[in-house]
């Protein structure tokens, strides 16, 4: 059977239409004659989408009890059993009731895909798993429901559902998304403009990303080598030399011209791993595309070009930007070169070549030296002296071997040469052995004419073979002595990297390590005086410079100048070494060493301007979660005091109940409000560290009886149980009755009707613990720390319940008091907050 196909709708914000859409695409099929059912729909009580569900058939939901509470969820059997055409499945992203087939709704959609049924689903985009802490970021909103991205990249088909934000809050001021108690604090908050903003860009470039998926997909399984053009992508060819800046910046360029334009970054490295391009300054340019808004990228290859066409072709890309040749003319006459043969290999591809300062100045020279100077001096030794000395002893038994062989000989002395002291000495040996050969064994003697054919070609060859085995071992020493090098280095910098990630402090680390490796006296980091601009001789003047971090001796480096050897990092950052001079494959290393310093240095900033900001930011989630809870809690109690006093100020002649009766209903309401704004005074006061205690020994049983009578017609359901032989307990009398009443509160508020409340107390040592014992729903394990965050609740109820306050507030209260409050589940059910406070010494307590 084939698997079913996924449509997706996805939503850039909730309520933009997409369970309308999916309706409307159900009741066109339907209308075609295509078998068609809703699995399931939430129509959120909106109208105008209940009326599509009209004539389409309905598959019953599944009821599920939980915590003592009924639940309907998606029927994915009974969907199945009855096996439609095509399902429509709203809200792809929700969680399951515990106890469900699956745990998430996605995953029963994927068993209907299996069973060959079409779907049609929806998710709003900021479910979708990569993008939900971006959303929280930008909305202050956390996600709790997700869902990988690679489900709905699978979908057949995704549609966007978009609506420009001032569209979108219209609807919503109209009341076609929430009711009318959600609409300010939803139009304050989650649905600001600059929000909804955010939202459809995040939506459109998903989207863009997956449609350029399927595009890729498409040219891949119809074998399209060539780009299309839907969409400007520069490449810009990266060496590591000076000349990168240069061309990131006018690739940038070019791709601005076009607001949709790629900018991607590449660079190419051999796949021996030998002679690659330094890494501090591939670091810095990297650094640098990525400013621009461009992503950069390696690949291997030991074709240049070949390697550079294959990947602009791989991210269909438009034009790319290659650097002139570094090396001198004669060099380029000769050999074609990258450029030359990128442009020959690039079909449709635009190339540009930009020339810069380095333009045909040559390459740099690597160093001739690939062996040390005492092995080279043993080459020269055996060249100048060993050959004369086979000479001699050839010589000496002249006639006893045949030329070929005497050939051989030698060959193999300018091996040996070659083999102790490098290319040089081993040219030098193979011209003076054939020399030698030339004049001492080849007919005519004694001089360096050559009479027979085989003699000369055989001095010929000799001479070949001694040159190429000489270039062929030297090249073999560099590549060794390379390989050798990039090993130390891989080796230093990983170690290097091992103690970053492990140590707390990553740029002291990092400097310290530095000083360690080159046996230096001092490593640090300079950074020029902010608002200093640059002047001729400020890198000797320390007024110029400050010190960011150092490592080692920590006055013998005060500016640039003073260092043995410094490293630019930045324009403002120069990385100083003191105690001796490092040569220029050190210096390598010390770059990489000075831009992972850069790096480290603005990540460390980066956590410290983040430190600074997240009480601010905290404070901000404090306002907005105050303005969202508030909203309606302050309004309702005033709404209900001002209600019944219009009663009482109207001409309606009320009978003395009726008249008892709105009095008392504007007294609880006025007392509510009351309550609130203490709440939210307490609350604020505990977070600015300014609540005023005033503790004393107190004893319980005074304490009891003004918290019961706190509680108004509620009182009744409170049994309390506390003996007065318990010792008095160190308190503020009026925070403890204020904890009281609001544990009491929020127990009476979580009970079922007609459950009582207990109230009980013990001593043991030198504390005293009171217990609110309720029986209601109770509160997982595993949540019992979130129940004393601010403007948070727990449990089946709805939001219509109050802000949230007053478990925070008590257990603020209690810890100012020098208490503890925690929760535990009741025996048979529900929830029991234990109050914990010290026993007055003059009780007796020990």
């Amino acid at each position: 059977m084939a698997k079913g196909r996924l449509r997706v709708y996805l939503g850039a914000a909730p309520g933009v239409g997409k369970t309308f859409a999916m309706l409307a695409e159900a009741r066109r099929r339907a209308s075609r004659g295509t078998d068609v059912v809703v699995g399931l729909v939430e129509t959120h009580g909106r109208v105008r989408t209940a009326e599509l569900l009209d004539g389409l058939e309905v598959v019953p939901r599944r009821t599920l009890v939980h915590r003592g509470a009924t639940f309907t969820e998606f029927d994915a059997e009974a969907l199945i059993r009855r096996h439609p055409r095509v399902a429509c499945i709203d809200e792809l992203a929700h969680t399951n009731v515990p106890g469900s087939r699956n745990v998430k709704r996605w995953q029963d959609v994927e068993e209907v895909l299996e069973a060959g049924i079409d779907v049609i689903s929806t998710v709003n985009i900021q479910h979708l798993e990569s993008l939900h802490d971006v959303v929280q970021q930008i909305t202050g909103a956390p996600q709790r429901e997700t869902i990988p991205d690679e489900v709905v990249r699978r979908a057949d088909q995704v549609e966007l559902v978009d609506m420009a934000p001032e569209a979108l809050r219209r609807r919503m001021a109209h009341g076609n998304v929430y009711g009318p108690e959600k609409i300010d604090a939803a139009l304050a908050n989650y649905f600001r403009v600059g929000n909804l903003t955010a939202l459809r860009e995040l939506a459109l470039l998903w989207v863009a990303g997956k449609v350029d998926d399927q595009l890729d997909r498409y040219r891949a399984e119809h074998g399209i080598a060539g780009p299309w053009e839907t969409r400007e992508r520069v490449v810009v060819a990266l060496t590591g030399g000076p000349e990168g800046g240069t061309l990131i910046r006018r690739a940038a360029r070019i791709a601005g011209r076009s607001r949709a334009a790629d900018l991607l970054a590449v660079h190419v490295t051999r796949s021996d791993g030998l002679a690659g391009a330094d890494p501090a300054a591939l670091t810095r340019q990297r650094d640098l595309v990525e400013s621009m808004g461009g992503t950069y990228h390696q690949v291997v290859g030991d074709d240049v070009a070949r390697a550079l066409i294959d990947f602009a072709q791989g991210v269909n890309a438009t034009q790319l930007v290659l650097g002139a040749s570094r090396r001198g003319r004669p060099a380029q006459v000769l050999f074609p070169g990258v450029g030359v043969t990128t442009i020959a290999l690039s079909g449709p591809i635009d190339v540009h070549v930009i020339t810069h300062h380095e333009a045909g100045k040559g390459l740099p020279r690597a160093g001739r030296a690939a062996l040390p100077l005492r092995r080279r001096a043993a080459g020269w030794a055996l060249a100048l002296l060993g050959l004369p000395a086979l000479t001699a002893a050839l010589y000496a038994a002249r006639g006893a071997l045949p030329l070929s062989a005497e050939i051989l000989l030698f060959l193999l002395m300018v091996v040996v040469v070659a083999l102790t002291g490098g290319m040089l000495p081993a040219v030098t040996a193979a011209l003076l052995g054939y020399g030698l050969l030339n004049y001492f064994f080849t007919p005519p003697l004694y001089t360096l004419g050559v009479t027979r054919p085989q003699n000369a070609l055989a001095l010929v060859v000799y001479m070949l073979v001694a040159v190429m085995v000489s270039a062929v071992v030297d090249l073999a020493a560099r590549r060794t002595r390379e390989a050798a090098r990039a090993g130390a280095d891989a080796e230093m910098l990983s170690t290097l990297a091992g103690h970053v990630l492990r140590g707390d402090a990553a740029l002291p680390t990092l400097l310290e390590r530095l000083r360690e490796t080159f046996g230096l006296t001092a490593v640090t980091l300079l950074e020029r005086v902010p608002g200093l601009r640059p002047v001729a001789g400020d890198r000797s003047d320390p007024r110029a410079w400050s010190v960011v971090a150092t490592a080692g001796d920590r006055t013998a480096v005060a500016c640039p100048d003073q260092a043995g050897t410094d490293v630019d990092v930045g324009e403002d950052l120069v990385l100083a070494l003191g105690g001796r001079l490092l040569d220029a494959a050190d210096r390598r290393v010390v770059e990489a060493f000075a831009a992972q310093a850069a790096v480290a240095l603005r990540q460390q900033r980066l956590t410290e301007e983040a430190e600074r900001a997240r009480p601010l930011e905290e404070a901000d989630k404090m306002r907005t979660a105050l303005l969202a809870a508030v909203s309606h809690d302050l309004r309702t109690p005033l709404a209900s005091a001002k209600a019944a006093v219009d009663s009482l100020r109207g001409d309606i002649l009320w009978t003395r109940d009726d008249y008892d009766a709105l009095l008392d209903t504007a007294h609880e309401s006025l007392d509510r409000l009351d309550r609130l704004i203490a709440n939210l005074l307490d609350m604020s006061r505990l977070q600015a560290g300014a609540l005023g205690l005033a503790t004393r020994p107190i004893g319980l049983e005074e304490v009891m009886p003004r918290v019961i009578a706190d509680l108004g017609p509620e009182r009744e359901r409170v049994l309390e149980e506390i003996s007065d032989e318990l010792p008095e307990v160190v308190a503020d009398p009026a925070l403890l009755e204020r904890v009281l009443v609001n544990l009491v509160s929020n127990a009476l508020k979580y009970s079922p009707g007609g459950e009582k409340v207990l109230v009980t107390a013990s001593s043991y040592g030198r504390y005293a613990e009171i217990r609110v014992v309720d029986r209601g729903p109770g509160i997982p394990a595993d949540q019992h720390d979130r129940v004393f965050l601010p403007f948070q609740r727990l449990g089946d109820r709805g939001d219509h319940t109050g802000v949230g306050l007053g478990l925070a507030l008590a257990r603020g209260l209690t810890e100012a008091m020098g208490g503890t409050l925690l929760p535990e589940e009741t025996p048979g059910g529900g929830l029991t907050m234990i109050l914990t406070l010290p026993i007055s010494s003059r009780a007796g307590g020990v």
